[in-house]
């Protein structure tokens, strides 16, 4: 344990965030899994928890695998993946096929472990790994707008093109984050905003496309106004989801049913995944299970920001940004969902949902953060070396 401790480098303090929160999310995931194995026929709940417990584990070991990679490779690793992952993005788009009504097209099977893989989540990471990249390289340069649609916003424009027809919320998302990004990044606000506009017109053009050929896009376009609609019109019928969401969240009232005694997971579809907020908040309270969860949250922004304000590059600074805001801002929209504060979006809450590459890429970004701040923990002794992955920068750069 001593010698497993020793090896673990970067925030102690994110690290403990990330542990705490995964063994917080072992009770509801087993309580929520009823609704799986009585609704969905699927297993058994002691098979989905140790089922989210085998996938946590990988997770911690792609947090410890990637926290151990000097923060720089990621910069040039973004160039080389990003045509990766675009071609990934097209082969999910081409094999989706509708499942019970349901639209698979965001997932592919991993072969020989047979886990869903939904790449639009690995291409977020990468995209803004890329993005941050662009800003450092051009941050003491007077950015051209002719340049940056070529070099920054075509990539990301490709990317989000073959995100949207499948999974608009995340495409919205990851969105939002490259602008945020860029505006921190201190790209021009005067392109940001030409950004902005030509971004609604590409997006009413492709609704228009989806309403004239509705047999392309499986009804997504149909799905996504029905939802937005019902969450506008308050005199519309609320949804199924969010009824039963916001049922949960009264009767648990402010301390809670107590652990295993949900009601609404029986009742509640994705109640441990899009709406396990609604179930910890019945089982455990406003005080105990919306404070906690909120609360963890709150403090891994806090600890994001610590560790993008002592990074001693820009890249680096950047990248922490990049890859951990999207982790909060994702939270704050599953449980906004929750409260019915926004409309339903799909969106899981990270490292407590259960489910599978939301989870690793959740920690994917994490190993991220902790290399940033493992690095500047670091005493660099070995400078006059030559490294090939160095050189592989330098080339990419």
């Amino acid at each position: 344990m001593k010698q497993i401790l020793k090896n673990i480098e970067g925030d102690r303090a994110i690290w403990a965030i990330v542990v705490f929160m995964a063994v917080l999310s072992f009770m509801p995931v087993y309580s929520a899994s009823t609704n799986l194995v009585y609704v969905a026929n699927s297993g058994t709940t002691t098979y989905h928890l140790v089922k989210h417990v085998v996938l946590l584990f990988f997770g911690f070991l792609i947090i410890y695998g990637v926290h151990k990679i000097p923060y720089r490779y990621f910069s040039g690793g973004s160039v080389l993946m990003l045509p990766l992952v675009i071609v990934l993005l097209i082969f999910t788009l081409a094999k989706g096929t509708v499942i019970g009504g349901a639209n698979a097209s965001r997932w592919i099977t991993i072969p020989f472990i047979g886990v869903g893989f939904q790449t639009s989540t690995l291409a977020g990471v990468v995209l803004m790994i890329f993005v941050a990249r662009y800003l450092a390289k051009n941050k003491e340069k007077a950015i051209s707008f002719k340049e940056s649609l070529w070099r920054l916003w075509l990539p990301v424009a490709i990317t989000l093109v073959f995100i949207l027809p499948a999974n608009f919320s995340t495409t919205a998302i990851i969105f939002s984050m490259v602008l945020l990004l860029t505006f921190l990044g201190g790209y021009p606000l005067k392109y940001l905003a030409s950004i902005v506009g030509i971004g609604i017109v590409a997006f009413a053009l492709f609704v228009l496309f989806a309403k004239a050929f509705p047999n392309t896009m499986h009804n997504r376009v149909d799905t996504w106004v029905s939802r937005i609609e019902n969450f506008s019109d308050k005199n519309a019928e609320e949804g199924y989801q969010v009824e039963k969401a916001k049922i949960a969240i009264a009767s648990g009232g402010l301390q809670g049913r107590g652990p295993g005694k949900s009601v609404q997971k029986n009742f509640l579809p994705q109640s441990s995944s899009d709406f396990i907020f609604a179930i910890i908040v019945e089982e455990y309270g406003l005080i105990f299970g919306a404070l906690t969860v909120i609360l963890m949250y709150l403090l891994l922004l806090i600890r994001i920001l610590v560790a993008a304000k002592k990074a001693t590059t820009i890249f680096a600074t950047l990248l922490i940004i990049g890859v951990g805001l999207p982790i909060i801002f994702q939270a704050i929209i599953n449980m906004a969902v929750a409260v019915n504060l926004f409309p339903v979006t799909g969106q899981t809450l990270p490292l407590i949902s259960s489910g599978g590459t939301s989870i690793w890429m959740t920690c994917f970004a994490i190993g991220i953060i902790l290399s940033v701040t493992a690095e500047k923990e670091k005493i660099i002794d070995n400078e006059t070396e030559e490294n090939p992955l160095d050189i592989l920068h330098e080339a990419i750069d």
